[in-house]
């Protein structure tokens, strides 16, 4: 499986759509629904926020909710991604003794940090149903959707004050 670069390229200006209309927990949850719908072998979608020392969910799409709605970044590949600030795939994880089993159908799992410069904003989280389900141009896509989430993580992590938008633009209020 893999993310081909003729899918690439539309799917990224349709998250431009997407975040240009949402911010926040609901672009991260529309993000979420686009990227499993449009990519088969993305069989769940989750984006988690850092709040401190915790990875915390807040935004996905799946056939089922995970129990892991906090992670501590100490734990998981979640939280190895979060603390080594770079992608993490796995492609087996039966064999792979930090995973966090969420589902029985999983066996694949690439998780690819979220970064505003040197900070971890978050992370994207996905499970495959397959070994190996994960390669090379899934984790370099999935980086481009990664800065894309930049501002809507922010928004999450660092809300702005009541009435603006992480530009700093105070909201039109028509009379």
């Amino acid at each position: 499986m893999s993310v081909h670069p003729r899918q690439g390229t539309p799917a990224l200006l349709q998250i431009g759509a997407i975040l240009s209309r949402l911010s926040g927990k609901e672009a991260l949850s529309e993000v979420s629904r686009y990227l499993r719908a449009e990519f088969p072998h993305f069989r769940w979608v989750g984006v988690y926020t850092l709040h401190g020392e915790t990875l915390k969910l807040s935004g996905w799409d799946g056939d089922q909710p995970t129990e892991h709605v906090e992670i501590p970044i100490g734990r998981g590949v979640c939280g190895r991604a979060a603390r080594e600030k770079k992608t993490v795939v796995v492609e087996d994880v039966r064999s792979a003794p930090e995973y966090l089993a969420c589902f029985l159908e999983t066996r694949a799992e690439i998780v690819v940090p979220i970064l505003d410069g040197d900070r971890v904003l978050g992370e994207i989280d996905i499970d495959g149903n397959e070994v190996k389900a994960f390669d090379s141009s899934d984790a370099a896509f999935l980086g481009q959707v990664a800065t894309r989430l930049i501002a809507p993580a922010r928004d999450v992590v660092d809300p702005p004050p009541s009435g603006a938008t992480s530009s700093g633009a105070l909201p039109v209020v028509r009379l």
